[in-house]
Formats: C-alpha cells, sequence, structure tokens
C-alpha cells in the first residue's frame, strides 16, 4: 500500500481553493437568499435542483470544483455569457481526470489519510452517472453510491465494482468532513435514480451505501458537527433506501428502514429527520391497508415539525393526515386535513423547506388528493385530481407521471370512462418502459380487471394485451 511517505507523485491541490469569482456573482444576496435565487432560475428553465444555503457555501468553499449538469445549465441561465471558467469552476474533464481509475476487481488506490478529505468529492456528478444514464441503466448508476470514493474500505472489504462489502474495523479509517459529504451525495443521486427510473433494479444495491453509512456512525467522527451530519445523512438515506423497497412493494422491509431512521433521528435529537420518517411511514401504512396508524404517524410528525418554519412540509404532512381519513372512511376528517394541506401550500416555498421536499408541489398535491378521493368512493373528483397531476407533473419527475398516469387510468375505468381509462392506462405502459415499480404494475393490473367485461373496446383490449404482457416474469 502507498504511504504518504514514499508516493511517487505528488498530491496536486490538496486543500480546495475558495472560489472568489462566485462568491462575487452572489453579491450581497445571503447564501439562502442566493439558493432562493438558484431555484427560482431552474423554474424558469424547467430543471429541478434542491440548492441550499450549505450547497452555495461549498461551491464558494472549493469543495464542489464543477457544477453538474443541471446546475450548470442553471447558473448559465442566471448569468448570460459567462462561461463556467467565469464562474470559478473547473473544467469538468480535468476534474474527472485527476485519479486513475482502479482496474476491475483491483483494490480503490489508496490516498494519504490527510488528502482523503479534499480528494474525494472533486466533482458534483461523476461522468460514471452521466454514462450509465445513457447506456447502462439504474443498476449500473448506483456504482457512484457506494460511498467507495471515501478511499477508506480496504481491499478486503471491497466489491469488483468498488461498492463496500463488510464493513471495515473500527479505527482503520479518518472520519470527516468529506465521508459526511459523501453519505449526503449518496442520498441526492438515488432520489434522482428513483426519480427517473422507480426503484426496481435500485433497492439491492442501495442497501450497500446504507450499511457503509452507518458503519461510518459506528467508527464515530473526532468532530462533532461531522457526527451530526452523518446522523442526518444516515437517516435520510435509510428513508431514500426504505422508499425504495416501499415501492418495489417490499413493505416489510421498508417498514425496518423507517424505523432505522426514526431511531437515527430520535438518538440524535434531529426533528427534522423524524418528521421525515414519520411522513414515510404514514405513507407505508395507508399503502400497506393500516390506515389508523397512518393518521397516529402523520400526526406524530406534525408535532415533530412545528417548530421547523416550513409550512410546505407541514401541507405535505396534512396530506398524509388526510390519506388516512379517507383510509377510513372518515370524510369530515378527510376533508379538514385537506383544508389544512391547501391552506398551508398557499404560502409558497421557503428556504427552511427541507431538500427531501423537492418533488412536493402542485401535481404532487393534485395526485395525493386523487388518492383521497378515490380512497372515499368519489371516482369521478378522483380523476379530476389525477387528470392535474399529469398535466402539472415536471417531466424530470418520469416515476411520477406514470404514476399519477396510472392512477387516472384506475379511477377514470371505476367511474365508467373506459375508453379514456385504456388510453391512460397504454400511457402509463409506455412510461413503465423507462420507470421499474412494482406498485405502479400493481395499479395498472387492477386497472385491467375493471376493464375485463369491456374487452370488445378496441382500446381496452389492445391496454389489456400489453398489460398481460408487461405483467409476464422476463
Amino acid at each position: 500500500m502507498t504511504s504518504p511517505t514514499d508516493s511517487s507523485k505528488p498530491v496536486r491541490d490538496v486543500l480546495p481553493r475558495p472560489n472568489t469569482a462566485f462568491r462575487q456573482l452572489r453579491g450581497r444576496l445571503s447564501p439562502g437568499e442566493f439558493a432562493a435565487a438558484v431555484r427560482r432560475a431552474a423554474r424558469e428553465i424547467g430543471e429541478q435542483v434542491s440548492c441550499d444555503a450549505r450547497y452555495v457555501g461549498r461551491v464558494e468553499a472549493g469543495e464542489i470544483k464543477c457544477p453538474n449538469y443541471a446546475y450548470e445549465r442553471v447558473f448559465r441561465h442566471m448569468f448570460p455569457g459567462l462561461t463556467p471558467a467565469d464562474m470559478g469552476f473547473a473544467p469538468r474533464e480535468w476534474v474527472r481526470g485527476r485519479g486513475a481509475r482502479p482496474r476491475t476487481g483491483a483494490a480503490p488506490p489508496a490516498a494519504p489519510p490527510e488528502h482523503r478529505d479534499h480528494t474525494t468529492e472533486s466533482c458534483e456528478e461523476s461522468d460514471v452517472l452521466r454514462r450509465a444514464f445513457m447506456t447502462g441503466g439504474p443498476a449500473a448508476a448506483l456504482g457512484f453510491a457506494g460511498l467507495a470514493p471515501l478511499g477508506s474500505v480496504p481491499a478486503s472489504h471491497a466489491t469488483a465494482d468498488g461498492l463496500p462489502g463488510a464493513a471495515p474495523s473500527r479505527g482503520a479509517r479518518h472520519v470527516g468532513g468529506a465521508e459526511a459529504a459523501a453519505v449526503e451525495d449518496a442520498v441526492r443521486r438515488i432520489r434522482l435514480l428513483d426519480d427517473r427510473h422507480g426503484a426496481e433494479g435500485i433497492y439491492r444495491r442501495a442497501t450497500q451505501p446504507l450499511r457503509a453509512a452507518y458503519a461510518l456512525l459506528d467508527a464515530g467522527a473526532q468532530r462533532q458537527s461531522v457526527t451530526d451530519r452523518l446522523h442526518a445523512g444516515a437517516g435520510e438515506l435509510a428513508i431514500s433506501v426504505g422508499w425504495l423497497a416501499h415501492d418495489s412493494s417490499r413493505f416489510g422491509d421498508a417498514r425496518s428502514h423507517y424505523a432505522e431512521a426514526l431511531a437515527t433521528a430520535r438518538v440524535a435529537g434531529d426533528p427534522a429527520l423524524e418528521a421525515h420518517a414519520f411522513c414515510n411511514t404514514a405513507f407505508l401504512a395507508r399503502d400497506a391497508g393500516r390506515p389508523r396508524e397512518a393518521v397516529r404517524a402523520a400526526q406524530a410528525a406534525q408535532h415533530a415539525a412545528k417548530h421547523l418554519s416550513s409550512r410546505r412540509l407541514l401541507s405535505l404532512l396534512a396530506l398524509r393526515e388526510a390519506g388516512g381519513w379517507a383510509g377510513l372512511g372518515d370524510r369530515a376528517g378527510c376533508e379538514e386535513a385537506l383544508l389544512r394541506a391547501h391552506r398551508l401550500f398557499a404560502h409558497g416555498p421557503s428556504d427552511a423547506d427541507p431538500e427531501w421536499m423537492s418533488f412536493y408541489g402542485e401535481a404532487e398535491l393534485a395526485g395525493l388528493e386523487a388518492q383521497c378521493w378515490s380512497a372515499l368512493g368519489e371516482q369521478e373528483r378522483a380523476a379530476e385530481h389525477a387528470r392535474r397531476a399529469v398535466a402539472l407533473q415536471d417531466p424530470h419527475f418520469t416515476r411520477n407521471t406514470a404514476l399519477y398516469t396510472a392512477e387516472l387510468a384506475g379511477n377514470l375505468a371505476h367511474s365508467g370512462a373506459h375508453d379514456e381509462a385504456a388510453a391512460a392506462g397504454l400511457r402509463a405502459l409506455d412510461l413503465l418502459g423507462e420507470v421499474g415499480s412494482a406498485r405502479i404494475r400493481t395499479m395498472l393490473a387492477g386497472t385491467a380487471r375493471t376493464l375485463r367485461a369491456r374487452r370488445r373496446i378496441p382500446t381496452v383490449a389492445d391496454f389489456l394485451d400489453r398489460q398481460a404482457l408487461a405483467a409476464r416474469p422476463a
């Protein structure tokens, strides 16, 4: 193993250099105000970024040497005529070329401990992710998310593709800011894959970085700030992996992951993480046929979130409660929670909104309300909201577009609009070519059962044939 003293090649640019050019572009805005301006600019060009004050700080500190492609487009829109170099960023090809790539099956090259914090995350979006999206699909892209770039997984614990296997022994690594950042980055990238491709093909692979994140927590960090970030990152990663299990209809696994996240939140005294864990627990309970548990979990989430200053979060949690009341057949309770959700949503987004809520906009509000009316037996009203959800959905969220379209098909089938239901079902099946979701396939199977007696309608026959083909094991 190469040691700090016997390396034949000097490590260039060990310490991140502050990005003074980008700092000048921020001007007199605070990091939070500038982050809000970035999000607004993203919406203007149809991009989806979750910029916050921490991201701005990392750019200005030089920790992010080049932005991902979405951020680059947003920055070019905000500052016409400026190139990334003018904004203080390094050329993407230079950043990618900083380290030699390990051969397949080889252990990752060792980096001196004092250099690891600054050589692991030189570019926010690696070419591995870009190439996998274009060629290898979501499972291949998860190679970047296994925390292997931490430089802390010994060869005996690394798999052939660089993902961590068994946790390394305690004390065998330095746990610092770079490790915390890698956990946070794994969360973001797994969410990105899920948004575009759905959970299937991702879930099993995503459990590996989750184990690595908790191994880092167990190893411990010297700085409390790093420990806090690891707790938050590991908890969010547990929720993300739990959601992948949830969307894959592995409800038992999802429940376990959400419980792990909730325990992490309680240990760390993190109300934001606790609210998120209860939010997902409520959603899972509703889907699993436990509506009273869904109501209790949603109310617990609202209690945890009451001091977080995010009305959008409280709006989503009110919708989770409404879903539980609808499952119980309590129309009055559902309508009160829906009214609260709309009132809170109307206040608009704020800097206090959690990063994970980037999916929650008008489309999600309409989609979740559609589910409530469907559970209450008002299929025409449900179809109206589902149609609105499909129309409003950002194309970035491919999985959600497929979900809302499948919901619309089911609502229309139950309301007697058989031809329109079949057409919506066909559109959902088209999207399933890009998305792997057991939950959506189950919904379409239910729609097929409802429409089976209407096979004489040509569009229905086409949908039934294609749905049966898609349902066959690969």
